[in-house]
């Protein structure tokens, strides 16, 4: 009896081990492995021709059979992630997909996506009630849950400004955010376009040091609606700042600092109250200024073969920089990932620091440069500049061939008899999001 007892408990133990090596489903007592996700050359997003990043399911599954074979809880954890994220489920050809369902059952996969959900409910709350804040102002802000792109949104205030409804998916917002993060920008301001509207969008990418990026915070400013109804009718601009304005009820609390607070009673009335505040570089004024945009050529690409390589000729670039247009008096606005905001008063030292600029990574050798530059009327305020003269140079710079110096004809004609120019006429050229044809010209190094 004893005997036939040990007999079944074997083969209970042979068939239970055999249909798990089956599955690919045997586990190790502890990881085999310890790398992140993104330290693989199976990670799977690949740069394509428009520099930005695109999903790989040949790596993908390359990736699926490497855990499924040696085990990484804190990578495969993540590409369930990017699994569920790029809707394995429904592209998948059968063998591929069961290989992926059994990586998910190995690793626990409903643990994950169910922790995130968790890991996300304080940012439902906070996305609510800061929502609530802002009605009637032409402010929506959501969040997106990005483990469940299908249906990512989970929470939306004020949502009649797009017209989102619950449950909508995440449209290409995680590849985006996933090049953006190659490009070190963490925090996404942009302006979009759609047919008659125009929003001035910010996102604010939520990443997990387990997982990845995992959700994130949108925030959807009708831009047309206070341009073009709030700022010209006194009536609306009254009525949109008492909405901006409102509360729920009067508190007596104190929030301000002793010195603050000893001003207050003495009768300052708002932070900008005091004469001693004049004069600070807080007034916007109008001028004209040469506007120069550079980005690095195929930088996402760089980052993905190969980051601390990357990085070191981003660092390169961004001194030389900082060198050149302090050398030729211009003012160095700010770092916008791989790119570069200046202005300069002339134009010509405009020009002459970008041909500087690209003759020294020349000798370099080992990145491009694509600068853009546009003589404009431009707002400066605060250490920036912004309007329409910054717009069109940074359209400039995004049709400038790798390599070269790309200026609107404004600026041409500021420089095309200063010895030692040479430009080459690229005729009118579409520029995205501007109304006529720009002539542009091309300016040898």
């Amino acid at each position: 009896m004893e005997f036939l007892v040990a007999l079944v408990a074997l083969v209970a133990i042979l068939t239970v081990s055999y249909l798990a090596f089956r599955a690919g489903r045997l586990r190790p007592t502890g990881d085999v492995e310890t790398k992140r996700l993104e330290e693989y050359d199976f990670y799977p997003f690949v740069v394509n021709d428009d520099r930005h990043i695109e999903f790989s399911a040949e790596r993908f599954d390359e990736a699926v059979n490497h855990f499924l074979t040696i085990r990484n809880t804190l990578a495969a954890r993540e590409l369930i992630v990017v699994g569920e994220q790029n809707f394995i489920r429904d592209t998948f050809g059968t063998a591929e997909l069961d290989a992926f369902k059994t990586l998910y059952d190995v690793y626990d996969g409903d643990s994950v996506i169910g922790d995130n959900e968790a890991y996300l409910e304080n940012y439902k709350r906070i996305t609510t009630l800061i929502g609530r804040s802002f009605p009637n102002t032409g402010i929506e802000i959501l969040l997106h849950n990005l483990v469940n792109p299908a249906r990512s949104l989970v929470v939306i205030e004020n949502g009649e400004v797009t017209g989102r409804k619950l449950e909508m998916g995440a449209t290409n917002l995680v590849l985006d955010l996933k090049t953006r993060k190659h490009q070190n920008q963490d925090k996404l301001n942009y302006e979009l376009n759609l047919g008659a509207r125009q929003f001035k969008c910010t996102t604010i990418p939520i990443f997990r040091s387990e997982y990845g990026l995992v959700g994130a915070i949108c925030i959807n400013i009708d831009t047309r609606f206070l341009r073009e109804e709030v700022k010209v009718h006194p009536e609306k601009l009254d009525a949109w700042i008492d909405n901006f304005l409102k509360t729920d009820f009067e508190l007596e609390e104190n929030i301000l600092s002793e010195d603050e607070y000893q001003a207050a009673l003495r009768g300052k009335r708002h932070y900008l109250d005091e004469a001693i505040r004049r004069g600070l570089d807080g007034e916007r004024r109008s001028q004209l200024s040469a506007i120069m945009f550079s980005d690095i050529v195929d930088y996402t690409s760089m980052m993905l073969q190969d980051e601390r390589t990357a990085l070191h000729w981003l660092t390169v670039s961004t001194d030389l920089h900082r060198k050149l247009i302090a050398d030729h008096r211009g003012l160095f606005l700010k770092e916008m990932g791989d790119g570069i905001l200046a202005s300069f008063d002339s134009v010509s030292q405009a020009v002459d620091c970008a041909r500087k600029l690209q003759s020294a990574v020349r000798e370099q050798g080992d990145f491009q440069l694509r600068i853009g530059i546009h003589l404009g009327e431009v707002t400066r305020s605060g250490g920036d500049v912004f309007g329409d003269g910054v717009n069109l140079a940074s359209r400039i710079q995004g049709v400038a061939k790798p390599g070269t110096i790309a200026v609107s004809d404004t600026v041409y004609r500021n420089i095309k008899n200063k010895e030692g120019v040479v430009a080459t006429d690229l005729g009118p050229t579409e520029l995205k999001h501007i109304d006529e044809p720009v002539r542009l010209y091309s300016i040898e190094v």
